[in-house]
């Protein structure tokens, strides 16, 4: 079982409480954005190494999130409290083509990038072994949706939740990369609940995962 400390928010300090309070009792929302992002390093990086773009994506992208409180947060219902975790895990999901469905992953982040890659490599090949959509989000809090799309470069994309549900998790989704000007850009869709971010916090993902994008390929 992946680390699951975590401390509570405290609301009455809490820099957003005003915006928190809100988007909890008048306006219970989502905020989403889709922007496509230059993936031309990683791309010729992942080729040059011979590892997966995809796991080395994925574990940027985990890198980035794990990065602020912001993306970290969790409403816990049950006590109408908010966790703040440590750290936070992707759950990834496999397509299988023989019967068109998928299978969630639950890949535990580690900073240490060949760590993450050995184990986020080993969990794809379990799972394309079996073809069970098994979730367990009870036991499983500090997880967020990271989701590929290869079949399309598509332009936008939403995630409906109900109003009332505070899922404070992102949930991410890209799709396949075309070229543009000679540049492999590539569709990011980022959601989060309104309750604990902007339109600033959403933009600020695609900006922390383009720095370490830069980062990791020199």
């Amino acid at each position: 079982m992946a680390d699951g400390s975590y401390r509570l928010l405290d609301l009455d300090t809490y820099y957003r409480r005003g915006v928190y309070r809100h988007f909890t009792e008048d306006c219970k929302c989502s905020t989403s954005m889709t922007a496509r992002i230059d993936v031309t390093g990683l791309y010729e990086y992942s080729k040059r190494t011979d590892t997966k773009f995809y796991i080395n994506f994925l574990y940027l992208l985990s890198k980035a999130l794990n990065s602020r409180d912001d993306y970290r947060m969790v409403y816990r219902w049950r006590t109408n409290d908010i966790a703040v975790y440590d750290k936070v895990n992707p759950i990834q999901y496999i397509f299988h083509d023989d019967t068109e469905t998928c299978t969630p992953v639950y890949t535990e982040y580690f900073e240490d990038y060949g760590r993450f890659y050995a184990a986020c490599a080993a969990d794809i090949e379990r799972a394309k072994q079996t073809r069970e959509y098994m979730l367990d989000s009870e036991n499983h809090p500090n997880w967020f949706d990271a989701s590929y799309i290869p079949w399309l470069s598509y332009d936008s994309l939403n995630i409906e939740l109900p109003d009332g549900y505070l899922h404070f998790m992102p949930i991410v989704n890209w799709g396949r990369f075309r070229i543009e000007d000679g540049r492999r850009m590539m569709p990011l869709t980022v959601r989060l609940n309104h309750a604990i971010a902007d339109g600033y916090l959403v933009a600020k993902v695609y900006s922390l995962l383009e720095k370490e994008m830069e980062r990791f390929i020199i």
